[in-house]
């Protein structure tokens, strides 16, 4: 499988999503880059901000370029994004990175607090060695 190669955020502004998580024995590190504006192509999308706190809206539904003011659907703009990924595996202790969409599907994950199997949201990616899957569930 031919995977693109990884690209590193100059810093958290580009970025829509990143996390650092340990999972058993193994480590994964997983970011998700902002694209850049589909018409105009010169900015990279973002939420909107708010004139009064000139922050970001959390809660927006949609994604606005600042240079030409295009604006796109939230679940529109998901579809296109690509995560980076750096991990441990941590049943083989191998090293990898690679490059998968963004999508997070909805599946079992032990919930070490309750002990117990719960349903999370989680993107789900495999080691590149031992083609076991690796599970990164969605904070809450």
């Amino acid at each position: 499988m031919n995977n693109p190669k990884i690209r590193e955020p100059a810093s958290m502004d580009e970025c829509v999503y990143h996390t650092i998580r340990t999972i058993g024995e193994g480590r994964v590190r997983l970011w998700v880059l902002r694209e850049k504006c589909p018409q105009c192509g010169k900015a990279l999308m973002a939420k909107p901000k708010d004139p009064k706190t000139n922050r970001f809206k959390t809660r927006a539904k949609e994604y606005i370029c600042s240079e030409c003011g295009h604006t796109e659907d939230i679940e529109k703009y998901a579809e296109k994004l690509d995560a980076n990924i750096q991990y441990t595996c941590p049943y083989c202790k191998n090293n990898g990175e690679l490059v998968t969409p963004f999508r997070r599907k909805r599946t079992k994950i032990l919930d070490e607090d309750k002990q117990k199997e719960v349903y999370k949201e989680a993107l789900i990616f495999k080691c590149g060695k031992c083609d076991k899957e690796i599970k990164v569930a969605k904070m809450k």
